[in-house]
């Protein structure tokens, strides 16, 4: 296998070039780390308004915001949960949600 950055060869398996440090395409640098798609959504239905799906994801500062508007009196919560059904909903680190 080659980097697609630097062109030399690089293993198989190799999450980040040895000879130039850029990230090998298509891989993940913490593939265990991903936010679940099936906990972001319960979390939102059922604590949607004080933002917890919020904080599990990593929106920490808009989790806060949810928190002391009760979710936006609902209607943000609502908005949050039809994006993590329609799967357009992503973790801060702007990963997608693990199905």
């Amino acid at each position: 296998m080659f980097c697609s950055k630097c062109g030399k060869e690089i293993r198989d398996d190799a999450v980040i070039c040895i000879h130039c440090g850029c990230k090998v395409e298509g891989r993940d640098l913490n593939p265990g780390d991903k936010k679940s798609w099936v906990v972001s959504l319960l979390l939102c239905l059922f604590l949607g308004g004080i933002g917890a799906h919020r904080f599990y994801t990593g929106y920490i500062g808009i989790g806060v915001a949810q928190l002391l508007t009760l979710g936006g009196c609902g209607i943000w919560a609502f908005i949050d949960l039809i994006c993590i059904l329609c799967n357009t909903y992503k973790a801060a680190d702007g990963s997608e949600l693990q199905k």
